[in-house]
């Protein structure tokens, strides 16, 4: 992989771009602390594999060249975002997360997988920009490369998104003190999905 640093560089910058995958890591974190932060992120880095799977195997090629069946994964994926927006809107805040039952690590890590196979910010990586940084002619195959660049991708997502819920885990209990703050964040963060949901169903 001669691009490798180039690629590794590429992926941190993604990883730490605002995006549904961060903030729900992040939002965990606040929510229940740093062990379901770090639940979360194993739960993001964990999807990855269906797209690294999808790209190995070719499939990136097949939606690259049908604009249908990228168009419904694209609107899937607005869909779930704006779903996550309203649910957010209608939150009562951190104090009232707190005094719900947190939910078990097992259920944090299931939906944090599904969260990134429906994240379109992921797919459109994998279909259109990871394949950039493979040698055709190299002395690795193809299938090879795509498989050594996906799991790169996994492994930084893993210590950033790490990073991420473990820092959110450390200050949710300042939050959790000023109840009128994490409804406020609520709302903050339902309105960037939903305006990202809005954006991903209208882009070209």
């Amino acid at each position: 992989m001669p691009h490798f640093l180039l690629f590794l560089a590429t992926s941190i910058a993604i990883t730490v771009a605002p995006g549904p995958d961060n903030l729900q890591v992040l939002a965990r974190g606040i929510a229940q602390g740093r062990a379901a932060g770090f639940v979360a992120a194993l739960g993001f880095a964990a999807g990855l594999t269906f797209h690294t799977t999808l790209a190995t195997l070719g499939v990136a090629a097949l939606l690259r060249s049908s604009p249908l069946a990228f168009e419904a994964i694209k609107l899937a994926g607005a869909a779930y975002l704006i779903c996550i927006g309203i649910k957010a809107l209608r939150s009562q805040g951190l104090a009232a997360a707190h005094e719900r039952a947190p939910q078990p690590l097992l259920a944090v890590f299931r939906q944090s997988v599904l969260g990134n196979l429906m994240n379109p910010k992921v797919t459109l990586f994998f279909v259109v920009f990871l394949p950039q940084f493979v040698v055709p002619d190299g002395a690795q195959s193809v299938t090879l490369q795509m498989l050594e660049l996906g799991v790169l991708f996994m492994l930084q997502t893993v210590v950033v998104f790490s990073l991420f819920g473990v820092a959110a885990g450390m200050i949710g209990g300042w939050l959790k003190r000023r109840p009128r703050v994490g409804v406020w964040l609520d709302r903050l963060a339902g309105a960037t999905f939903i305006a990202i949901g809005i954006r991903v169903a209208l882009r070209d």
